[in-house]
């Protein structure tokens, strides 16, 4: 029988004991979609280390209809947090990478029409932006929020959401 209060105080327990062995008395931080896995990964946080030290990062990509439920986990858990918009950096990207295969090949790169680096490009600079955020908190660690079903089936962007210095979710299922 799954017992979710065992588990969630195990994943609390794990988070303490990463922080005393590779981080005491410094930050998580993490990035906020509003969805289940950051928000459940950011309460783990707040449960272990206290909401003091878990910083959380909103990067909507231009406008985002659902970013009220990014907000929402914030103010619920009585987070700090930073909005960076990331949308104009992928628009720039794409521009960019579509002009080097250009120059490079003498055709059009293609990425409008290239799911894998519309859906993976997002993800990158937005673990580029979450360390880019931990730089400026002195010793933070970057929360992985990816899942083990995530990591099973591979729906998971290498350097992206799949990076972090630690992964409360790592082992749970969806």
């Amino acid at each position: 029988m799954f017992d979710a209060k065992k588990i969630k105080d195990e994943c609390v327990k794990w988070i303490q004991d990463f922080f005393e062995e590779n981080g005491k008395d410094c930050n998580a931080v993490v990035g906020i979609s509003g969805g289940k896995d950051s928000s459940v990964a950011a309460a783990l946080c707040v449960e272990a280390l206290g909401a003091d030290r878990v910083i959380g990062v909103l990067m909507p990509q231009g406008k985002q209809k659902d970013i009220n439920d990014s907000y929402e986990v914030v103010a619920s858990l009585k987070l700090q947090y930073h909005v960076v918009n990331i949308g104009s950096a992928c628009e720039e990207l794409y521009h960019f990478i579509d002009d080097a295969v250009f120059l490079c090949y003498g055709k059009d790169g293609g990425v409008e029409n290239n799911p894998m680096v519309k859906t993976n490009l997002p993800a990158r600079i937005r673990m580029t932006t979450l360390y880019a955020v931990a730089a400026l908190y002195p010793n933070s660690r970057v929360v992985n929020t990816c899942n083990a079903s995530e990591d099973y089936v591979g729906y998971s962007t290498k350097y992206g959401d799949a990076a972090g210095d630690f992964s409360p979710l790592g082992n749970l299922t969806v």
